[in-house]
């Protein structure tokens, strides 16, 4: 189910993008794992004219890329570029490069897609408002977080403020310095027992 959804999102994507696939069409036939960890792995390969096509091989693929589920939330706030910059990409150097550059830059045409559907003037307007709200939610979020570590560095001191780590950071070396003295101290102490 998680496979063949992938599949055939990441298809659509690649038919709105001729230079994604022309990119990997030379890689034609190599085979790749993404493992969602723990959640699922979806093995593909890539087909002559640079689609991905299901692949179900019992030899050990050519890449293998890692992502954590709990990574996937930043994948949809964030923007693939950035998520991708959290996936472990493993094997072939080659066909690895190929589709990290791919993924990190595939991007979906919403309006081209809602204009089949509401006509071009619709779509527009549609992609526009949707960008306008995720840019508000964004910059929300962002403010928000800003005034919980605010809250929480300067007014309740649960945190400690950026600039006053290098002065804890000193009372923790001296502190550290002052117990092996103490300690060595202790030890002299003991041996004339």
């Amino acid at each position: 189910m998680i496979s063949s959804l992938f599949l055939s999102a990441t298809n659509h994507l690649l038919a709105q993008a001729g230079w994604a696939r022309q990119r990997l069409q030379p890689h034609a036939g190599r085979t790749a794992r993404l493992v969602l960890s723990p959640v699922a792995e979806i093995d593909f390969s890539v087909a002559n004219d640079g689609q991905l096509a299901e692949w179900s091989g019992e030899e050990a693929p050519e890449v293998s890329l890692r992502l954590a589920v709990a990574d996937l939330p930043r994948l949809l706030v964030d923007g693939l570029e950035t998520a991708m910059r959290h996936v472990r990409i493993e094997g072939n150097a080659e066909f690895a490069e190929a589709l990290g550059f791919v993924f990190r830059h595939l991007r979906w045409d919403a309006e081209e897609d809602l204009s089949r559907l509401f006509g071009d003037i619709a779509a527009h307007r549609l992609v526009e408002g949707g960008r306008k709200v995720v840019d508000e939610g964004r910059r929300s979020l962002e403010r928000a977080s800003g005034n919980v570590v605010e809250y929480l560095t300067e007014e309740s001191t649960l945190l400690v403020p950026r600039k006053a780590l290098p002065a804890f950071a000193e009372e923790v070396v001296a502190l550290r310095d002052a117990v092996a003295r103490l300690d060595k101290r202790v030890a002299r102490l003991e041996k004339r027992r």
